[in-house]
């Protein structure tokens, strides 16, 4: 009988070893990306901040082309890059900009390069990755929201301006450059608070920025996210002005 060297019958114990038990599911992957530790009041106030400044770029944008910044796509309907990136000239980060090659995907050789230096105004502001190059705050895509080409301030926001989401924290975040964002058919809510659990803002077209607890009415979500829909806002919408004395 031939004999199995020692060295060889230890390697495949230890190999055994490391495959899960049939019919058992392999260890999930642990979240790292969401946020944890204690909410502060500076986080808030540094996140109300972000979402100001990042609407504040949005309208000059529209000022400066006459249309809302959106995600581009190629001729051939790939993703390339994301609203984010169109409007880092006016966060003042030109020479990030220049840096793009416009007419190459996000997760090009050189592009994707690029990831890594997202600027501050959009870097969670608690908890999560820092070098992932990722963030919460995205706009409203699909088709019952405003991310569309050739979208404009104020034609395309009907039901108006200080009635209607822009921007806001969503549920779970995306890489910054990537042409990505929550998106809405008229029928599902997409999930929003994944930077503060219980709480998430949302920067209003007008520029202010809400404060919501989670759990508000998706009846009511709704009207906020399409601006369009001809309907009224109920006078309490749950949501707090963050500009508010208290």
């Amino acid at each position: 009988m031939r004999l199995i060297p020692c060295s060889l019958l230890v390697f495949a114990v230890l190999a055994l070893l490391a495959v899960p038990e049939r019919g058992q599911p392999a260890p999930a992957p642990k979240d790292d990306d969401k946020p944890a530790g204690p909410i502060t009041a500076a986080q808030l106030k540094d996140s109300v901040e972000n979402l100001k400044q990042t609407t504040l770029a949005i309208h000059n944008y529209n000022d400066t082309f006459n249309a809302l910044p959106t995600n581009v796509v190629s001729n051939d309907k790939k993703p390339l890059l994301s609203w984010r990136v169109q409007i880092l000239p006016f966060i003042e980060q030109d020479e990030l900009y220049k840096q793009f090659k416009l007419d190459e995907p996000w997760d090009s050789e050189h592009n994707k390069k690029l990831i890594a230096k997202m600027p501050k105004l959009y870097t969670p502001v608690r908890g999560a990755k820092k070098d992932a190059g990722l963030t919460y705050y995205q706009a409203f895509g699909g088709s019952n929201g405003w991310l569309k080409p050739g979208a404009r301030i104020p034609a395309s926001f009907p039901d108006g301006t200080s009635n209607t989401f822009l921007l806001a924290e969503a549920a779970k975040p995306v890489v910054w450059t990537k042409p990505e964002d929550l998106v809405y058919d008229g029928k599902t809510v997409p999930a929003l608070g994944g930077l503060f659990e219980g709480q998430f803002h949302a920067a209003m077209a007008d520029g202010s920025v809400k404060r919501f607890k989670k759990g508000v009415d998706p009846a009511i979500l709704k009207l906020l996210i399409d601006p369009a829909d001809g309907m009224p806002l109920p006078e309490d919408i749950g949501g707090v002005d963050t500009d508010e004395k208290k």
